[in-house]
């Protein structure tokens, strides 16, 4: 089986959960192209398990503070570039044509009229989930950023919906927890702003990774480590840390849940995703929200010692299962059978 395989690069997430399937694919015996796009390919990094993959330059988000700028990301974004991309992209060789939220793929196979299985979070959304207020621009970026022929929707729970589990590495290797560690991921914040955040709490270790490090007119506190992005190092924090502090994207939330890390998340307002996932977090009662850089709540949350834990099943491996059979029609049952492998442990 020949599969193209689209993945949106603007954040870490969606690569995330492309490197969980990856490597079924390839067991199974399929041959897959990848094509990343969202991120300037130099700033890609440990991409090996996606052979030799294709790059264009997509569709992004201008961001600040937290805050997603609509008006600055429709300036920033090279649309010409984006149709030219479509157009010239052809499907025609492959039998499956997979988009995890990466519009150039989603568009080409829907010009073609080529069957597209969309595989991430924000096929959720097609669903009666938790939502946070709609706010129009909100709506029409989960409905025509990367269209679908089937969406495989993925979240913390299904809601009453053919909606899966998250997808994600579930053979971490466990780790001795370090009780005062702390993985904090707020890319799109100023790691300035953070690291004031964190400066009072000096009980505590803050692993703090960003792609822009502190100069020397900005020291930082001893008991917080401002670190460059690398998969190996964050994989070695994050298995030894109790919590995690982070924006309210799905895949690192997930790993925390799945590792029973507590979580505190940051919202990055103006994308009605992140919005709705901190709503979900706290209706399910799986982690705490902040709504702004806000001392007193972090505070609070590192004086909590309960974390919830959800054990999630290898999702991946039932997802590739189910490509390979080639019917791509999403059957209650299959759902419900992967959904009674899930457990939640209170720690």
């Amino acid at each position: 089986m020949k599969v193209f395989y689209g993945v949106q690069a603007t954040g870490n997430g969606h690569i995330t959960r492309a490197r969980a399937i990856a490597p079924k694919l390839k067991q199974a015996g399929a041959e897959v192209t990848y094509l990343f796009s969202g991120r300037p390919w130099e700033k890609l990094f440990e991409m090996d398990v996606f052979g030799d993959y294709q790059w264009r330059t997509g569709l992004t988000f201008e961001t600040k503070a937290g805050h997603v700028r609509y008006i600055k990301t429709a300036f920033r974004n090279n649309l010409a570039a984006f149709v030219r991309d479509v157009k010239t992209l052809d499907l025609s060789q492959y039998d499956v044509v997979i988009s995890d939220f990466e519009p150039v793929t989603a568009w080409a196979a829907r010009l073609q009229g080529v069957k597209t299985v969309g595989i991430g979070h924000q096929y959720a959304f097609g669903y009666d989930i938790p939502k946070a207020k709609a706010d129009f621009m909100g709506s029409l970026v989960l409905k025509y950023f990367a269209p679908v022929t089937v969406g495989l929707g993925v979240h913390w729970h299904h809601f009453h919906h053919p909606i899966l589990p998250p997808i994600i590495e579930t053979d971490i290797e466990p780790a001795t927890v370090q009780p005062n560690k702390i993985v904090v991921y707020l890319p799109f914040e100023d790691v300035r702003q953070v690291v004031q955040l964190l400066k009072p709490f000096r009980h505590f270790q803050f692993h703090v990774y960003s792609s822009t490090m502190l100069d020397e007119h900005h020291p930082r506190p001893e008991h917080v480590h401002v670190k460059q992005l690398s998969r190996k190092g964050f994989q070695h924090d994050f298995a030894e840390a109790a919590g995690v502090i982070c924006n309210s994207g799905f895949e690192l939330t997930s790993e925390a849940l799945h590792l029973g890390k507590k979580l505190l998340v940051k919202p990055l307002h103006g994308q009605m995703e992140q919005l709705s996932n901190a709503l979900a977090l706290e209706v399910l009662q799986l982690g705490q929200v902040m709504q702004s850089l806000d001392g007193p709540t972090v505070e609070a949350w590192l004086q909590q010692s309960r974390a919830a834990r959800v054990a999630y099943p290898d999702v991946a491996q039932a997802v590739v299962d189910w490509l390979m059979q080639g019917d791509l029609r999403v059957d209650k049952s299959w759902v419900d059978g992967i959904w009674g492998q899930v457990h939640r442990i209170e720690a």
